[in-house]
């Protein structure tokens, strides 16, 4: 199959950036970033997909989607999520939801002339018992975005980090009938500082403190 686009010949015109998942937490984060850093990206389009945009487990919308916007470059971040229990009892359709999703992105910036496309996954897709820290050559190339694995905190550090961030004076219990989950999750972000060795990560604390203010502050309007 041959690339619809001109972008193949080495003609690059305008940076026309399609990120998937658009409103996911990761997305948001992604547009205020390009929102705040405006005036310096002149020469950039960005368009945040949503779901109500295209469902990309179909092929036809995410082709219709691709044609339409004919994006140079794609951040792929659009999957079908969820916690621990949902992925126990839908692990078929977590696989090849997501397995569709992916090929369907994929097929289609190849097909419009893409230069590049960037795929975020989560961490949860390495097995159980691995070596760590984690990192983009344990698998297939892929970003692995966390903090690394000198600054790893248990379950209860964190917990206890929100009790104090929200000023909760009640008890803490912790329900031991449950799945443990997983007991350990470190990443790399080696190939992060790499990149931006000037990069500042705000401080563990400081983090919760800031996104439990702005839970309280927006509690109505935010997702539960």
């Amino acid at each position: 199959m041959k690339p619809e686009s001109s972008q193949m010949n080495g003609s690059l015109g305008p940076m026309r950036v399609l990120v998937t998942g658009g409103s996911g937490l990761v997305g948001r984060a992604i547009e205020r970033l390009v929102k705040e850093e405006g005036k310096n990206r002149k020469g950039e389009e960005w368009i945040f997909l949503t779901s109500k945009d295209a469902n990309l487990l179909s092929a036809e919308e995410t082709r219709a989607a691709f044609e339409k916007h004919r994006p140079t470059h794609v951040i792929h971040l659009a999957a079908m999520v969820g916690g621990l229990f949902r992925n126990m009892r839908q692990n078929l359709d977590f696989w090849r939801n997501n397995v569709f999703i992916n090929d369907n992105v994929l097929k289609a910036a190849h097909e419009f002339g893409a230069l590049k496309v960037v795929s975020c996954l989560s961490t949860c897709i390495f097995p159980d018992k691995t070596a760590y820290p984690i990192d983009e050559t344990i698998e297939r190339p892929l970003v692995a975005g966390d903090v690394g694995e000198e600054d790893e905190v248990s379950i209860k550090f964190a917990a206890d980090a929100v009790v104090e961030a929200l000023g909760f004076k009640g008890d803490v219990i912790y329900d031991t009938s449950k799945s443990d989950g997983q007991f350990k999750k470190t990443a790399s972000n080696t190939k992060l500082r790499k990149y931006l060795p000037d990069f500042k990560f705000t401080p563990f604390k400081q983090a919760i403190q800031e996104t439990c203010d702005w839970f309280v502050a927006n509690y109505d309007s935010a997702r539960k």
